[in-house]
């Protein structure tokens, strides 16, 4: 449906742009003109978004006219997935500026910070709003620029600048890839706009013939969205911005490191054309999310591991994407967004957190048949839970496949009682709470699934290439939760004290990075880095 409304919802970042005008009026401590203009703008954004939904929900997809040319021209897009993460995005906007506001207060430069973080927050929303390649590529570029501004708050901090540095070499390759492939697509479907694009695609596939240019393009872009992500090896910059303000971490791991799987879940329909890029979110999707899980339980910084974790969690929502349940990916997405926010935000009182929620647990076994009745308790609560919400996972081997990797997390829910010389009571306990996080899974992801409905493709039939790298993911991490389960049972040696060293300072992959970025070497003043 083309409707003028949907130019309606960019009030929302348009405002937040003014906002940022207003800041930069008043760069210094305490600007009280832009915070007031700013909460205003965000809470605006808010508003505009559950406008946004109910027209979607009541009309189903809604785009703008296109301004200008089919090729290069301007317009919005209005689906499931737009709304859900304008919803997302405006929301941590309210909270992430709310808190700048207290962070930063006596800041000498505190409304110059604020200028920024309001043009951030309204580059990401004009992202997942965008209608035409044209204002996605504008967006994703602005998007990353902007935030290159707020890592260089501080340009005096040599770590700073240093992860700044590796941000902004991986993201303008990015930028570049994303570029070629929205000019492949543009040339070969005569067209800008998305809907035609998809269209397009699926009537390629219809008639069994996907043209080259289609998947190059779908490879360009899985390239992409491995870069915005920070996956392995280019992930050091991001566990190295924690020289920024705490908001700034926030706002990126909570909305902008989202941009590579929202980037996969937008272009799905030209993805699950071509085998390659698909294989490619698993294969490097499932490594960072194997690699980056087993890094950060090593950290010893609570920020840092907080870094890995992002590393690890963007890894796997790509990998998901790979299979097709973007579904999952989705809820993935907005509940990874809401838990990292709230960790970077309170991570000033993880200590004491921390300390405060301590509960001794009893001494574990690392009795193979009980780490095995786990195992088996957790699955047959996916399985009872299937059934009883009709759900036939036999019919959907990439589901299937997710549903696995269900398992092995409820697994390391239960065995911790099961597995231990705790009681039958806190057994039983572990269980529900097992049955509970199954139910949470199958219903979230039903409803994701209606919502993306008109948003992405069907599930297609695979290729054998295709379930191969994902059934070696699945076997790793099987290994990973059996050897994390079994661990604490473990006596320590010299050999597992090495090999927790290789993994503290994260498999030296980012030595690499280092010195192609020339950070080993000495830097030039604070005040010339400044300039």
């Amino acid at each position: 449906m083309v409707s003028w409304i949907a130019w309606l919802v960019l009030i929302g970042p348009g405002m937040l742009a003014v906002a940022a005008a207003v800041a930069l009026t008043t760069p210094g401590m305490r600007p009280a003109r832009a915070v007031r203009t700013g909460m205003m703008a965000t809470w605006l954004g808010v508003a505009v978004a559950v406008v946004a939904g109910a027209a979607t929900a009541s009309q189903g997809l809604i785009e703008s006219p296109t301004l200008g040319s089919t090729t290069l021209g301007l317009s919005v897009r209005l689906d499931g997935l737009s709304t859900v993460i304008f919803a997302m995005v405006a929301l941590l906007g309210v909270v992430i500026y709310r808190y700048s506001c207290t962070y930063l207060d006596g800041d000498p430069r505190q409304g110059s910070f604020l200028a920024g973080l309001a043009l951030t927050i309204a580059a990401v929303e004009v992202l997942v709003l965008a209608g035409s390649l044209t204002v996605l590529v504008a967006a994703w570029i602005g998007t990353s620029l902007a935030l290159h501004r707020l890592l260089l708050f501080y340009p005096e901090r040599r770590g700073a600048v240093i992860a700044a540095r590796k941000k902004f070499i991986a993201a303008r390759a990015g930028d570049v890839l994303l570029i070629a492939g929205a000019v492949l697509l543009t040339t070969h479907f005569d067209s800008g706009n998305l809907e035609i694009i998809f269209n397009g695609a699926i009537a390629e596939a219809a008639a069994g013939a996907t043209s080259s240019a289609t998947i190059i393009a779908a490879v360009c872009m899985a390239l992409a969205a491995i870069l915005k992500s920070a996956q392995f090896p280019t992930h050091g910059w991001l566990v190295e911005v924690m020289e920024t303000p705490t908001p700034v971490s926030a706002l990126l791991h909570a909305g902008i490191l989202n941009a590579g799987p929202f980037l996969a879940i937008r272009m799905a329909f030209v993805m699950d054309q071509a085998g390659a890029a698909n294989t490619l979110l698993i294969i490097v999707g499932g490594a960072t999310a194997v690699i980056a899980s087993v890094v950060l339980l090593t950290q010893p910084s609570v920020k840092v591991a907080l870094g890995y974790s992002s590393a690890a969690h963007m890894g796997f929502m790509l990998m998901i994407c790979g299979t097709g349940v973007y579904a999952a990916a989705l809820l993935h997405l907005v509940a990874h967004s809401f838990y990292k926010a709230h960790a970077f935000l309170s991570s000033g009182g993880a200590i004491d957190e921390a300390r405060a929620a301590h509960v001794k647990l009893p001494a574990r076994l690392g009795n193979p048949l009980r780490i095995a009745a786990s195992a088996a308790i957790a699955a047959a609560l996916y399985a009872l839970v299937a059934v009883i919400l009709q759900i036939d996972v036999t019919k959907e081997p990439m589901l299937l496949a997710i549903g696995a990797i269900l398992v092995l997390g409820t697994t390391q829910i239960v065995a911790p009682t099961l597995d231990s010389q705790g009681t039958g009571a806190a057994t039983i306990r572990t269980s529900l709470l097992a049955a509970g996080v199954t139910i949470s899974f199958f219903t979230l992801e039903t409803g994701a699934h209606h919502l993306l409905a008109n948003a992405t493709p069907a599930e297609i039939e695979r290729t054998l290439w295709q379930y191969l790298p994902l059934v070696a993911v699945l076997v790793t991490f099987a290994a990973v939760v059996i050897l994390q389960i079994a661990e604490p049972s473990r006596r320590p040696s010299a050999r597992r004290r090495a090999l927790a060293i290789h993994l503290r300072n994260g498999l030296y992959a980012n030595a690499m990075f280092d010195r192609l970025v020339g950070s080993l070497r000495p830097m030039a003043p604070a005040s010339e880095a400044g300039r």
